[in-house]
């Protein structure tokens, strides 16, 4: 027997809206006033791509296939990783679908062409799960954009209870799970796991820039424990100077705390990323590693320049620790990135690409981040 369940809201966690589509329906992660009015080709490009949405049911179900229809990015002559469909059965990673077919979008670097090619649906299939009534996650793509077209079951499903602890966190490429594997192989989604927390992830790739909207989401979107993680879009899109920079934080926090006034707040600076410690951006594609394979990452600026105010992953963190500290806020914390990812891991875990961290290193700053941040007495301690 084959049970058809619409794909409603209330079977989905961590989107903001749902576009109809001819297919389905597509999860979006920033609201439609935000991309209406900055219709950014890179933030439109990464909010579609559902990082942390997933569907979420309790279900005796022991066979689930959710049909989809994907679209991704790739770029002429390098073979990118395609993204996968997660499946977690009470909270534990079981299996891993990785997408086929679907649309590609592709992009020529040396010239900055794209062209769309379509492709067919695909079908996640999971088969074998134990018996007996379970919470069942299917985590979506973290760098594919996706239309849920149907799902099917041999047993009925019924959303799952949503969590009493809320984690928002809002950060870079890194947040959104860049170079991960798969989606709940990203340090947010393991580190939700280990917290026993329900995740919204505001992470997007090349677009955490201290942006005001940004800071509105928060302030309006429920949630017990707040992260932002910024810096690293800054320093590589080099798009402040320290003037600019200290009080667009403040202003950021001070948004924030219009909506969650003693809300626990955790302040993370960025990781260890050599190519951006001391060198000021723009960042930028190292022409040198075109044809190799693996695109890499190179900072444009000059090595020690932070004249007229530039700004470096290094005077970053010292102003983000400053900045906390004079808010003299007690609900308000500070965490160095580089205790999550620091100069000696680099040596043991090398940023494949020189910006953003493996699967194996995902995995290591998860850990770290729930140590620090879920221990007791920790910022997001239960009380």
């Amino acid at each position: 027997m084959t049970i058809r369940t619409p794909l409603t809201p209330a079977l989905l966690r961590g989107f903001e809206h749902l576009e109809t589509t001819s297919r389905g329906l597509r999860p979006h992660r920033l609201p439609g006033w935000v991309t209406a009015r900055f219709p950014d080709p890179q933030l439109l490009s990464r909010e579609v791509q559902p990082s942390g949405v997933r569907v979420a049911m309790r279900t005796e179900a022991r066979h689930i296939e959710l049909v989809t229809h994907p679209t991704h990015l790739a770029y002429r002559g390098l073979d990118r990783p395609r993204g996968s469909i997660d499946l977690i059965v009470d909270h534990q990673l079981v299996a891993s679908d990785p997408l086929t077919g679907g649309d590609v979008l592709e992009t020529d670097l040396a010239t900055g062409e794209t062209a769309l090619a379509g492709g067919p649906l695909h079908i996640a299939r999971f088969e074998g799960l134990a018996a007996g009534e379970k919470l069942v996650e299917l985590w979506l793509p973290h760098n594919e954009s996706i239309e849920l077209v149907e799902l099917r079951t041999d047993a009925a499903v019924s959303p799952a209870p949503l969590g009493a602890r809320r984690w928002l966190h809002h950060g870079s490429s890194i947040s959104q799970g860049s170079n991960a594997t798969t989606p709940a192989r990203t340090w947010p989604a393991l580190a939700a796991r280990i917290g026993r927390v329900e995740l919204r992830n505001l992470g997007f790739g090349g677009s955490a820039l201290v942006d005001p909207f940004m800071a509105r989401i928060i302030r309006d979107t429920p949630a017990e424990f707040i992260s932002v993680k910024l810096g690293v879009n800054v320093v590589n899109a080099d798009s402040m100077r320290r003037r600019a920079f200290d009080p667009a934080v403040h202003g950021f926090l001070d948004t924030i705390r219009d909506g969650h006034p003693t809300t626990p707040l955790l302040v993370v600076s960025p990781i260890h990323c050599g190519i951006h410690e001391h060198t000021p951006g723009p960042g930028m594609f190292d022409p040198d590693s075109f044809g190799n394979g693996q695109v890499r990452f190179a900072a444009s600026g000059r090595a020690g320049d932070t004249e007229q105010g530039r700004l470096t992953l290094t005077v970053v963190r010292d102003a983000l620790a400053a900045i906390v500290e004079q808010r003299q806020d007690r609900n308000l914390h500070y965490l160095d990135g580089t205790t999550l990812y620091g100069r000696a891991d680099a040596a043991d875990h090398p940023l494949p690409d020189a910006l953003h961290p493996d699967t194996t290193t995902h995995e290591l700053i998860a850990t770290r981040f729930a140590d620090h941040a879920f221990r007791v007495g920790g910022p997001f301690a239960t009380m």
